[in-house]
């Protein structure tokens, strides 16, 4: 035996640690394989749907027939104005709690009411919605009262994640500003916050991709089963993908499968697709990092 043999107790860690690479793999595999036997599902089924038709002209014979057009730009509208709202509250507020706020117990109560917000069913802000924005505020059942009922329900994810993001920029970089003169804020907006950005957008796809798919927010406060026209502003009502998928599902007799699933299809891919731009870009900001 040599004096660089393997010993008994190095080979045992060896051993462990493949063991526990491959459980490991196996479950990651066992993630990976229900999302791809959905998405085969929805391709299979629904990809005979698609076509240039389906996409850009209206549901016709009670929705039994034609296209998802008005669905598609309703979703972009609620997820629009929505992110136009959530993001600039929920960085902000994450702002104030890194960089201004200390350890009190007045942001010890701003960190559990984000995260029981963040637990709140979403049937439960349909109808805080639905008294505040609907009623309340007498917005009525508009593209704006479901915006600002996402933006509510979306708004814990944005400051998890960007006040995670700030907490990651090294202290140093603070000092160093802080030294040549330059005030909070400065440090704040020329230093912290760009090299932030992509933690920040992290929050944000996943504000689009989960309002995108939500269905309850919107069933009260601004979302339509059909309408006859596409929306010109905030004050209209309108149809989205979620909901109207959620229709042809339950409400409508007689659909056939391939625009049900064509449907599903459309919105998974939208979502994918906002997602990709937005990875692409956070991929981007990320190499010119220089930390």
């Amino acid at each position: 035996m040599g004096v660089f043999a393997t010993s008994a107790t190095a080979r045992r860690r060896h051993r462990t640690q493949k063991l526990a690479f491959v459980v490991l793999l196996g479950v990651t595999v066992l993630l990976i394989l229900p999302v791809l036997a959905i998405l085969g599902m929805l391709v299979y089924r629904g990809a005979p749907a698609l076509s240039l038709e389906f996409l850009f002209s209206e549901p016709v014979r009670g929705m039994t027939a034609g296209g998802i057009w008005p669905a598609i730009v309703g979703t972009m509208w609620l997820v629009g104005v929505s992110l136009a709202i959530s993001a600039p509250i929920g960085v902000l507020a994450a702002v104030y709690l890194n960089e201004y706020a200390g350890d009190t117990w007045y942001t010890r109560v701003i960190h559990l009411a984000i995260v029981n917000l963040a637990g709140v069913p979403s049937i439960v802000h349909a109808l805080f919605g639905v008294g505040a924005f609907v009623l309340f505020f007498e917005f009525g059942t508009s593209i704006l009262s479901a915006s600002l009922t996402l933006a509510i329900m979306t708004l814990p994810v944005i400051i998890a994640s960007t006040k995670e993001s700030l907490s990651a920029v090294p202290m140093s970089f603070r000092e160093a500003c802080w030294n040549v003169g330059a005030t909070r804020w400065q440090t704040i907006r020329h230093v912290v916050l760009p090299n932030s950005i992509a933690g920040i957008l992290t929050g944000v796809i996943l504000q689009v991709s989960r309002a995108a798919g939500e269905t309850a927010p919107i069933i009260f406060t601004g979302a339509a089963v059909f309408v006859p026209f596409l929306p010109s502003s905030v004050n209209d009502q309108t149809m989205a993908l979620s909901m109207h998928l959620f229709t042809l599902s339950t409400q409508v007799q007689n659909v056939p499968q391939e625009i049900t699933y064509g449907t599903a299809l459309v919105l998974v891919g939208l979502v994918v697709l906002i997602n990709g731009v937005s990875i692409v870009i956070r991929s981007r900001i990320r190499r010119r990092r220089k930390w």
